[in-house]
């Protein structure tokens, strides 16, 4: 009895240790296996450690996609100001080197189209834009707008990443927004935050005939020097402003930074690359904000509106029968209780074009059909005149056979020269102009955009159409 008690024993105590010997294997058996030496092999064993923070955010809030999609598209804009950049002579160029200034841009189309701040390039001798691959690209400047401050670059290229258009409208405060720009010439850096508000003006721009228009999209997304021109975007990776301008006492961050509504972006943009010029469409008053004071002082019957304080004679809104003291409050069925409203709706529109203003006249609301008008007073668009003959040059383009046979992808043939700045420089009848200050010259056209805002010196490089096929280079004093 007791040898069989203690056989029993013994089996049991052998049971308990072989499980317990079980349990410690399988316990530290990433400590035991020398298969799980390294550190990739141990994070794979910690099966209840969650890898993808994504899983934690709401779907409303996961900014990652839409910053992955849209940073290829907003570039890096260095400008260069005063000769000496391409200048011929080394010396001039050490003496008096050019200023230098950057900011951002976003590419619109796969083919180099790039709208950007006005302010961002005005009176550059030379755009060079920097891709976030580093690429760099030499652009042409289509045409600008310092009322809205926007301008619209070209460069030579295929297949780039863009970004596309959004609906500002609809944008509401309160949403979540990307800020992607260069700050600091810092490239790629992206910033979140949310709209603020909608329609503010801040009083930045400055035009000569008093057009401007301010109706910027308020956000407490970061923005700082050289984030100018760059993308607002939503978190579907859609554009719906250029980022601008910012509040600041120090002339950096402080809390505010403001964008141009991409509905107004679009027009612009067509303009620029239709006509070489913004079209636009005016009522022809001047008009205040309506306030709780103005609105006890004048008797009215609203708080909120457009107060018209004069109506020009012969104007639009003196077509249709607008008059003073009449109070608008909407374009097109869209109520506008602010200047800056009223001026993006209008600004949206073309002379010639018919718009519907709303507006409340002694207890009364009225609709009228209105015809936008141009600042000279006529319902005509303008288009830039294309100038064959500049300084003693008339100038080509060139058929596809001749590009072909010179093995170029474009340029323009001086076909006659006379005495004048060209001559001077040098340059010889039959010569074909490729590039200025390194921007490709596909045509007049082109020639005619260049030119136009050059100040100082530039650089022409070009051939001619002879059995000597060589490059060659002019200094050309502008």
């Amino acid at each position: 009895m007791k040898k069989s008690l203690l056989i029993l024993t013994v089996l049991v105590s052998a049971f308990i240790g072989a499980t317990l010997g079980v349990i410690f294997t399988i316990r530290n058996v990433d400590i035991l296996s020398p298969s799980y030496n390294s550190v990739e092999d141990r994070q794979a064993r910690q099966v209840s450690y969650s890898k993808d923070t994504l899983f934690h955010i709401p779907k409303g809030l996961q900014f990652e996609s839409a910053a992955r999609q849209i940073t290829p598209a907003v570039v890096h804009i260095r400008t260069t100001y005063g000769s000496g950049e391409f200048s011929l002579n080394p010396l001039q160029q050490y003496l008096n080197p050019p200023a230098r200034s950057s900011g951002s841009g976003v590419i619109l189309t796969d083919d180099g189209f790039i709208v950007t701040n006005s302010h961002v390039i005005e009176d550059a001798t030379r755009i060079e834009v920097v891709m976030t691959n580093n690429q760099r690209f030499y652009a042409k400047l289509i045409g600008k707008d310092p009322s809205t401050d926007l301008a619209l670059l070209k460069i030579k290229a295929r297949n780039l990443p863009f970004v596309k258009y959004g609906d500002s409208d609809g944008v509401v405060p309160g949403q979540w927004v990307l800020a992607i720009g260069n700050p600091f010439d810092l490239n790629s850096t992206v910033t979140a935050g949310i709209i603020s508000a909608k329609a503010r003006n801040i009083g930045i721009l400055r035009d000569r005939n008093n057009l401007q228009v301010e109706s910027f999209i308020q956000t407490d997304a970061a923005v700082n020097p050289g984030n100018s021109g760059g993308a607002l975007v939503n978190l579907k990776g859609e554009l719906i402003g250029i980022n601008s301008a910012i509040a600041t006492s120090t002339g950096n961050y402080a809390g505010y930074s403001f964008a141009i509504p991409v509905a107004l972006v679009k027009k612009i943009v067509d303009d620029l690359l239709e006509f070489g010029e913004v079209q636009r469409g005016l009522l022809g008053v001047q008009i205040v904000d309506v306030s709780a004071d103005l609105a006890e002082n004048r008797d009215l019957d609203v708080v909120q509106g457009v107060y018209i304080t004069r109506v020009n004679t012969g104007s639009a809104a003196d077509d249709s029968g607008m008059e003073t003291g009449d109070v608008i409050v909407g374009i097109n069925n869209h109520p506008v209780g602010s200047v800056s409203e009223l001026q993006e709706w209008v600004a949206r529109n073309r002379p010639g074009e018919i718009i519907t203003v709303t507006f409340r006249r002694n207890g009364e609301e009225k609709s009228v059909q209105t015809v936008l008008k141009n600042f000279e007073g006529t319902s005509n668009v303008r288009k830039r005149e294309i100038e064959f003959e500049m300084e003693g040059a008339i100038f080509e383009d060139l058929s596809y056979r001749e590009l072909t046979k010179l093995n170029i992808d474009g340029g323009v043939l001086i076909a006659s020269l006379e005495a004048g700045k060209w001559k001077k420089a040098g340059i010889k009848e039959g010569f074909i102009i490729t590039h200025i200050d390194k921007v490709p010259v596909d045509n007049v056209e082109d020639l005619n955009r260049i030119v136009v805002n050059k100040h100082g010196g530039m650089l022409v490089e070009g051939l001619y159409g002879n059995d000597n096929d060589d490059k060659e280079v002019y200094g050309v004093d502008w």
